[in-house]
This record gives C-alpha cells, sequence and structure tokens, in this order.
C-alpha cells in the first residue's frame, strides 16, 4: 500500500489546477492552502466553513452596537425628512 502523501500547504498554480481535487480535500481536512504564482503567493485555498467564520455574518448588529456605544448619544444622524422626495399621488 502507498504512503499517503504530505499534507501541502504551497501549491505552484500549475501543480492546483493538475491535482485540484487534492487541494479541495486538503484544504477541507488540513486547512488553509497557499497558491503562489511566479512564485508569489496569489491566493488562499480555504473551507467554505472557515470561509463563512472568518467572514462573519453581516447583520449590521457591529453598526447598531457601535452607535449605542457612542460617547455622544445625542446627535441625530437620521436624515431630514424634508428633502426627501415626495409624489403627489391621486386616489
Amino acid at each position: 500500500m502507498a504512503a499517503e502523501p504530505l499534507a501541502r500547504a504551497s501549491w505552484r498554480l500549475q501543480d492546483a489546477k493538475a491535482r485540484f481535487s487534492e487541494l479541495v480535500r486538503l484544504a477541507h481536512s488540513d486547512g488553509p492552502q497557499h497558491v503562489t504564482l511566479h512564485g508569489k503567493e496569489a491566493v488562499v485555498v480555504v473551507d467554505a466553513d472557515e470561509f463563512r467564520r472568518m467572514k462573519g455574518e453581516r447583520t449590521g448588529q457591529l453598526l447598531v452596537d457601535a452607535l449605542r456605544a457612542s460617547p455622544h448619544p445625542d446627535i441625530k444622524i437620521e436624515p431630514p425628512r424634508s428633502l426627501m422626495p415626495v409624489r403627489a399621488v391621486k386616489l
């Protein structure tokens, strides 16, 4: 039985293309896989769950928390309603 190749963390682009299935499998099981182009790091392939964890869910909660923690709670940031265009509608 052949020995399993060591987990790679750095790939030349041509090797990554030729062995893409292995690259994806290792990103899933062993963590981020770095791909180089002309000897310089170009991209990192990560597991989708890890990417979602790093990216975080965009809920706007950080903005809400920052505004609530403001040392100047008396400042109003709402746009003046009179400047918003309103159409007359006949009913």
